[in-house]
Formats: structure tokens, C-alpha cells, sequence
């Protein structure tokens, strides 16, 4: 009866030290974005991730889903949510110490919720949740697009000004090359006088 006692005693102190804990109680991301869930658990020095078994949901006001599951050290796929299915990794390695850790890629909206982790061996059983809330992708604003439009019509007119400024100046330049000058047109001048002067002489010589 005594020993009955002494072992009742002996397991509520060891349950009793058992605690699971979260290191954040509360995440925010936004969607697309990975994230990187952790608990922690209490350990012993003959714990094995044989022992353990540990089971993960996401909880909403409208339903349950099934984030993780691990039995005798190893992970039930079957289990999971078709919600997470190829999203969810874990850290193997920091199991034994004590450390759960869940990477959860591309985050959606419906990611949001209560996580809770439940942890169970042969000397305790303990749980522990957080807050995940996942916000929509802000809209950037779409860069300004150079309008090519008005820069080709602007470039059109330069050329086309361009072009009539040089049709002006070769039009004045043939109006300057044949205009006759002052002393073609005096020479000219004299010269019709002479001919009508020489003509007249002619016209007395012979009366």
C-alpha cells in the first residue's frame, strides 16, 4: 500500500514538471510569406523522439485542421489537413532537445488562427497554443510606364521643323544665287543705252 502511494507521488511530480510552451504567442505575416512556428517541451536524459507523440491543429470559429502529427518518432502525412499539405517542414534534429519547430510556407489568408500543439510522453503531458494571423499582400503601385506615344509624336515634330528650316534656307539661298546684282543690272542698263544711242547715229547719218 505504501509503495501504491510512494509511486502515485512519484508520477504527479514528474507530470507535474512536464511543460509545453511556445516561444511567440503571437505571429503576423503577410500571405506568400514563409514562417517559422516553435514549442518547447521539457526534457529528460533518456528522452527519445521514439516516445513521443505529438499532435498539432489549427483551430478557427468554423473548423479544426490537422497541422502536424508525430507517432513513435515518426510523421503521420495521412493525418495532415489538405489545407497544409506540402507547406509544413520540421526540424528533426532540435527534436531531442526539446524544441518542436514547423516551417510553414506560402502563407494564405485562411492560415490564420489558433495553433495548438499537444505533446505527450511517458513522463508528462502538456500543450501550449499561439496566434497566427496572416494579412492579404498590400497592392503596390505599378511603376509609371514612359509614355512612348507623345515622345515619338515630339520626336516626329522636331524632325519634321527641323526639315522646314532647311527647305526655307535653300529656297533663300537660290533666291540670293540667281538675283541679279546692282552692277549686273547698271551694266545692263548701259549697255541697252548704248545700242539705242549708236542706233539714233545711224538713223541722222543716213537722212
Amino acid at each position: 500500500m505504501i509503495c501504491r502511494i510512494l509511486l502515485l507521488i512519484s508520477l504527479n511530480c514528474v507530470c507535474g514538471t512536464f511543460v509545453v510552451n511556445v516561444t511567440q504567442t503571437s505571429y503576423q505575416a503577410e500571405e506568400n510569406h514563409n514562417i517559422t512556428l516553435e514549442w518547447t517541451f521539457t526534457t529528460t536524459a533518456d528522452t527519445s523522439p521514439d516516445s513521443l507523440y505529438i499532435f498539432c491543429e489549427m483551430k478557427t470559429d468554423h473548423k479544426v485542421s490537422v497541422l502536424f502529427e508525430i507517432r513513435g518518432g515518426v510523421v503521420i502525412p495521412e493525418s495532415q489537413d489538405q489545407q497544409f499539405v506540402g507547406r509544413v517542414q520540421w526540424d528533426k534534429d532540435v527534436l531531442r532537445d526539446g524544441r518542436l519547430r514547423l516551417h510553414v510556407s506560402r502563407l494564405r489568408t485562411e492560415d490564420s488562427g489558433q495553433y495548438l500543439c499537444d505533446v505527450r510522453t511517458n513522463y508528462g503531458v502538456d500543450y501550449s497554443e499561439c496566434r497566427l494571423n496572416v494579412s492579404a499582400t498590400r497592392d503596390r503601385p505599378e511603376p509609371e510606364r514612359p509614355d512612348t506615344a507623345s515622345r515619338g509624336r515630339t520626336a516626329l515634330y522636331c524632325v519634321l521643323g527641323q526639315f522646314a528650316v532647311l527647305v526655307v534656307l535653300f529656297v533663300c539661298n537660290l533666291l540670293l544665287i540667281h538675283r541679279p546684282s546692282e552692277k549686273q543690272k547698271s551694266r545692263r542698263g548701259f549697255k541697252k543705252s548704248s545700242i539705242s544711242a549708236g542706233r539714233e547715229e545711224k538713223h541722222l547719218s543716213t537722212l
